[in-house]
């Protein structure tokens, strides 16, 4: 099977450099990268400058694309967005469904129905398998019906990338789907759901667990998508599978695995730009302890309380997780004490590169300085990447030699 890749909401192609990284044979055929409200697409532009550019589509509105012109491929993955991913009727009595305008969800789903790739692997924020609030396991429930309807067995696992050896501690969710029709559906399904996820599945062999604990069971049988999203509920734990539409989770522990420190990652001989001479106690009110007596909009009277995080950051520890708002005010930012000048600084967009598991400079391709930082927070941990495309790789050449036989 060629290992052929369309990749959505590319970023600065994370998901392709892992994979490259762990096979050179990794064709990617057609990506799609869309930053909305921006001029200027920074982050599709930097993509380009280490790959190429494949044709005039890949930095517009990918709800614009029209899906069947683009190029066949075996593999689809992309980083999309935790939205709400509620479904209504496009017209009375119509028996049709469409997401919320602007929910890119359904850009995947529409990928999966026009170019019927055989495997798919997908990356979201772990709190996917608990949204919405009010209706707990709602949007994971639509996303594991959309691909039971086309065809697909899932597995999924919230992977702590700090747990398995990289320098962030960076909880995210990622699904595997393999088609039914694939010799990998057909092997693995040699076992129970249970032994799927704990041994035999993708993510268990790729991210070996110590432990787990009950597990639990349901169907997502409905008529049509519209009652997944007016009816299910369920309590995802952080590994599962589904096939044909039976749905088995649990919670298991990683067999952990040696991170890397922020001492690690550091550079030397940091510019003066980044070190922190003023608003040193309004850092420290930041990241301190807080109750605070807040009146909500119904004039509900409520304490907002929060924990305190470490003033500076622990260089004896992988850094925390990174968010789009890396190096402002603000109290997700990390302040570190550099080891050779003692003072207190931000990390460097180098730092937050490496942090991520980036080429050096990766996102130094003209961009505005903060840009840069932005573009890492919304990465992923390439080296989480490269070990899922080494077990990819696997199952791509037994398919071949299955197809060869």
């Amino acid at each position: 099977m060629k290992k052929t890749v369309c990749e959505m909401f590319a970023g600065v192609g994370g998901f392709r450099l892992g994979l490259e990284r762990a096979s050179k044979y990794w064709q990617t055929v057609w990506f799609s990268q869309w930053e909305p409200g921006r001029k200027k697409q920074w982050a599709h532009d930097c993509y380009v400058s280490h790959f190429g550019d494949i044709d005039e589509f890949t930095g517009i509105d990918v709800t614009l694309v029209d899906k069947e012109k683009v190029p066949d491929h075996n593999l689809l993955v992309g980083g999309f967005p935790c939205q709400d991913y509620s479904v209504a009727r496009p017209l009375p009595g119509s028996t049709g469904i469409e997401g919320k305008k602007g929910v890119l969800w359904w850009q995947i789903r529409d990928m999966l129905s026009a170019k019927k790739a055989p495997f798919v692997l997908l990356e979201n924020v772990d709190r996917l398998l608990k949204s919405p609030a009010k209706q707990r396991g709602r949007d994971m429930g639509v996303i594991l019906a959309c691909l039971a309807e086309l065809g697909y067995n899932v597995e999924w696992r919230v992977i702590n990338a700090a747990e398995y050896g990289a320098a962030q501690r960076r909880r995210r969710v990622f699904i595997f789907a393999a088609h039914s029709s694939t010799k990998y559906n057909e092997r693995v399904n040699k076992y129970s759901d249970e032994s799927i996820i704990l041994k035999h599945g993708f993510f268990a062999s790729t991210f070996l667990v110590d432990s787990h604990k009950e597990f639990s069971s349901t169907l997502v049988d409905y008529d049509d998508i519209l009652e997944v999203s007016d009816s299910f509920a369920f309590k995802f734990k952080n590994a599962g599978y589904m096939v044909n539409g039976k749905i088995t989770t649990t919670e298991v522990s990683p067999i952990f695995e040696e991170p890397i420190h922020i001492s690690q990652i550091l550079q030397k001989d940091v510019p003066e730009d980044y070190y922190l001479d003023e608003n040193i106690e309004k850092w420290m009110y930041l990241k301190g302890a807080k109750k605070i007596e807040r009146t909500s909009k119904s004039s509900h009277t409520y304490t907002f309380s929060e924990g305190p995080i470490a003033f500076p950051d622990r260089l004896d520890r992988p850094a925390r997780t990174m968010l789009t708002s890396e190096s402002s005010l603000n109290r997700s930012t990390h302040v570190i004490e550099d080891p050779q000048t003692k003072r207190l600084r931000l990390i460097t967009p180098v730092e937050a590169e490496r942090i991520q598991g980036f080429d050096d400079e990766w996102t130094n391709t003209g961009m505005p300085h903060r840009f840069r930082y932005f573009c890492m927070g919304n990465a992923l941990v390439v080296p989480m990447v490269t070990r899922m495309g080494l077990e990819l790789h696997k199952i791509f050449e037994k398919e071949s030699l299955c197809e060869e036989n």
